[in-house]
C-alpha cells in the first residue's frame, strides 16, 4: 500500500479512452487519470503511461481525443485497456473515422472531444497532456447516460507490461 491508498480507494471516477495518431501510427487506450483542471480558458489533463503504446505516439502528437464511454460499453473498455498497440491494431476490430490531426474518433462514442496539447507534466510513471479543445462530439440531449467507472474495469489487464 501506498501513502496515497487510502485516500483514493474510495474514488470511482469515469473511465476514458484516448486516441491519438502521429507519425503514420494509430494508438488508444484507456485512461483512469483524467480531469477538467481549468474553467477560463478551458483545459483538461490526460495522465498517460510511460509504459503504454499510446503514450509513445502522444508523444509526437498535436491532439488527442478524449471519449467518455457508457456503462454498456465494458467491451471497448476492454479492447483499449487490455490489448496493446504494440501487438494488435486495435482500430481494426471497432469502426472510427479520422478527426481533427487524424486523431481516431470512435463511432461507439457519444461523447467526446479533440484537445491540442498545450503541453505535458511528468508525473511519475504517468505524464500528463494539457489538453486546450478544439473540437467535440454532437451534444447530447439531456444527462448523460450512466457513465462507465474504474470499479466496472477494475478487473482488466493492462496489455502493455507494467
Amino acid at each position: 500500500m501506498t501513502e496515497l491508498d487510502a485516500f483514493t480507494e474510495g474514488l470511482d471516477g469515469p473511465v476514458y479512452v484516448v486516441t491519438v495518431a502521429a507519425g503514420g501510427r494509430r494508438a488508444g487506450c484507456l485512461v483512469g487519470f483524467a480531469s477538467r483542471c481549468s474553467i477560463h480558458p478551458p483545459r483538461f489533463v490526460v495522465w498517460l503511461s510511460t509504459a503504454n503504446h499510446t503514450y509513445r505516439v502522444a508523444r509526437e502528437a498535436s491532439h488527442l481525443t478524449v471519449h467518455l464511454l457508457r456503462r454498456d460499453q465494458a467491451a471497448l473498455a476492454k479492447l483499449f485497456g487490455g490489448r496493446t498497440g504494440d501487438r494488435v491494431d486495435k482500430f481494426t476490430r471497432t469502426p472510427w473515422r479520422p478527426g481533427t490531426e487524424g486523431s481516431p474518433v470512435l463511432a461507439e462514442a457519444d461523447t467526446w472531444f479533440t484537445g491540442r496539447v498545450e503541453g505535458q507534466i511528468e508525473g511519475g510513471d504517468h505524464v500528463g497532456f494539457l489538453l486546450a479543445p478544439v473540437r467535440e462530439g454532437p451534444p447530447t440531449e439531456g444527462p448523460l447516460p450512466a457513465l462507465l467507472r474504474y470499479s466496472d474495469v477494475r478487473d482488466v489487464e493492462p496489455g502493455h507490461a507494467p
